[in-house]
């Protein structure tokens, strides 16, 4: 199937994501296998790549983009909730491709095109999902959200485990602080949050290959990232990239140079919408 594109900037962002997904699946000994990743790129009519990443910032980029996946795909299972929230979730096919308890409810929140274009995909391959799915078409930046995330079935009094996979960087401060205290609003405690460290994006590198992603970058809550959570009723977690790489084996490439950002894994330890910092 091939599309029309409806996808906004920053949305045709997860095809980038999928394209390094289906890389990485392709490879005799992937960190992860995402069986529809390459079917969101064809249906999407963008064009296959005839090579790898040309400069440092591009190959770094890919491999934090296998490393995240692998690294969120094992403590998504390992946190034991049976509710999980993919913000912004984009073409992510964990609901598919993960092995979820019995039980287990996921719910995807992003923009109506992304996701109808995700479905038609999904339904053209004839895919179940393994959990409970339920989609959330809307705008994370409408307060209202949170309202109509527990009108769909999600039970504020449970834990949750949400992901905010390579979100915030396209929002501003402002805009993040907002995105994490609803969250927080709707975590009982032992909820668990995962995103990235955050990056100084004043201090990215040129490449005109990538000016489509990264002139979109306003840098959310930056570097600081894990120390708002900490002061807002969660207690951090932070693992550097270099380590995740360590772990699985999957050195930067030359050129890319060593990295400061990571991931962070955020419990909840305040109440249910109030911050244990205001106390």
């Amino acid at each position: 199937m091939t599309t029309t594109d409806p996808l906004s900037p920053v949305s045709r962002t997860a095809l980038s994501v999928a394209l390094v997904r289906a890389y990485e699946s392709s490879r005799p000994e992937p960190l992860f296998t995402d069986p529809y990743a390459a079917a969101f790129v064809t249906a999407s009519g963008m064009p296959m790549p005839t090579s790898g990443p040309a400069s440092g910032l591009a190959k770094g980029l890919v491999v934090h983009g296998i490393l995240r996946t692998r690294f969120y795909d094992d403590r998504l299972l390992a946190a034991g909730a049976d509710q999980v929230v993919l913000l912004a979730a984009g073409l992510d096919a964990r609901a598919y491709r993960l092995d979820w308890p019995a039980g287990t409810r996921l719910f995807e929140l992003d923009l109506a095109p992304v996701l109808t274009f995700k479905q038609q995909v999904l339904d053209e391959l004839g895919a179940d999902p393994a959990g409970e799915r339920t989609t959330l078409p809307g705008d994370l930046l409408d307060p209202d959200w949170p309202r109509r995330l527990v009108e769909a079935g999600l039970d504020p009094g449970r834990p949750t485990v949400w992901l905010a996979e390579g979100l915030l960087v396209y929002l501003t401060a402002d805009q993040a602080a907002g995105l994490l205290t609803a969250v927080g609003t709707l975590s009982a405690p032992g909820s668990r949050l995962l995103l990235e460290k955050g990056r100084d994006v004043t201090s990215t590198p040129q490449d005109p290959a990538l000016a489509h992603i990264t002139d979109l970058w306003q840098g959310g809550l930056g570097p600081h990232t894990h120390e708002w959570l900490d002061a807002h009723g969660w207690n951090t977690r932070l693992t550097l990239l270099d380590e995740v790489a360590a772990v699985y084996g999957r050195p930067f490439p030359p050129g890319s140079g060593p990295s400061t950002t990571g991931f962070i894994e955020a419990v909840r330890t305040g109440d249910n919408g109030r911050d244990s910092s205001a106390r």
